[in-house]
C-alpha cells in the first residue's frame, strides 16, 4: 500500500473526531469555570487525557478504514469460498472470544464490577464469561448467515430467556448483564467482526444480499446479557447450597 493510500481520508477523521470531542471539552470548560473550580494540576491531566484520546482516536478510526474493515470483508470472502463453510462457526467463536478480550470497554466494565463488589466477581471472571458468550453469539450469526436462519428467532427466544433467568439472580447480576450487553458491542467486535460476517453473507452464492450479515451486532449484545445472568444463577446455586 503506497503512502498516499495509507493517508487517504484521514482530514475526514480528524475533523469527526474533532466535532465529537469538542462539545465534550466546551461543556468541561463550562463546568470548570461556573462549578467545578478543579485544581491546576488536575486540570493539566485532563488536558493531557483529552491529546491523547483526540490523538488515539484518530488513529484507532483510520487504522479501522484502511486496514480493519478492508481484512475482516476479505477474510469472510474466503470463507466463504471454502467447500466445508461450516468451519466458519467454530472460527467465529474463536474470533469473538479473543475480540472481546481485547475490548477496552469490556476492560473498564469488569475493573468497575470487581472495586464495587470488593472481588465478589473478579475481573478475570467476568472477561471469560463475556469472552465466550461473545464467541457464541459470533458462532451462530456465522450458522444464521451459512444457512440462513431467520433472526427473529434468535433475538425473541434469547430475550425470552433472559426475563425468565432474570428471576433467579440477584439485582446485581441483572444490572450487571445489561450493562454488559453494550460494553460488548464495542470498536473491536463491530470493526471486524461486522465486516467479516458481511464479507461472508456477500460473497454466498445462494443470491442473497450483503444485507444478510446484519443483524450479528444484536445477537452480540444479547450474549453477555445471558453469560452473565448464568453466572449470577451459579453464583446463587453455589450461596444456597452453602448455605445449607
Amino acid at each position: 500500500m503506497s503512502e498516499i493510500d495509507l493517508l487517504k481520508g484521514l482530514d475526514h477523521v480528524v475533523m469527526e473526531v474533532s466535532f465529537a470531542l469538542a462539545p465534550l471539552l466546551l461543556f468541561f470548560i463550562f463546568f470548570q469555570i461556573f462549578f467545578l473550580k478543579l485544581p491546576r494540576q488536575k486540570i493539566i491531566d485532563i488536558i493531557k487525557g483529552v491529546i491523547l484520546t483526540f490523538f488515539g482516536l484518530i488513529l484507532f478510526l483510520h487504522g479501522v478504514h484502511v486496514g480493519f474493515l478492508p481484512f475482516g470483508e476479505a477474510m469472510g470472502e474466503k470463507f466463504a469460498a471454502l467447500p466445508y463453510k461450516w468451519i466458519i462457526i467454530p472460527v467465529g467463536f474463536v474470533l469473538g472470544f479473543v475480540a472481546t478480550f481485547a475490548e477496552p470497554a469490556v476492560r473498564i466494565l469488569n475493573y468497575e464490577v470487581d472495586k464495587v463488589t470488593a472481588g465478589y466477581i473478579p475481573q478475570r471472571l467476568m472477561l471469560i464469561t463475556l469472552s465466550i458468550g461473545v464467541g457464541f453469539s459470533i458462532a451462530l450469526s456465522m450458522a444464521r448467515v451459512i444457512y440462513d436462519l431467520p433472526l427473529m428467532y434468535f433475538v425473541i427466544g434469547g430475550y425470552g430467556i433472559v426475563i425468565v433467568m432474570a428471576w433467579f439472580t440477584s439485582e446485581t447480576f441483572t444490572a450487571i448483564a445489561f450493562d454488559s450487553g453494550g460494553v460488548a458491542t464495542g470498536p473491536m467486535t463491530v470493526t471486524f467482526i461486522t465486516a467479516l460476517s458481511l464479507g461472508i453473507a456477500g460473497a454466498e452464492d445462494s443470491g442473497r444480499s450483503a444485507i444478510d450479515g446484519f443483524g450479528m451486532i444484536a445477537l452480540v449484545a444479547l450474549a453477555p446479557i445471558l453469560s452473565v445472568l448464568t453466572l449470577g444463577v451459579l453464583y446463587k446455586f453455589k450461596e444456597n447450597k452453602s448455605s445449607q
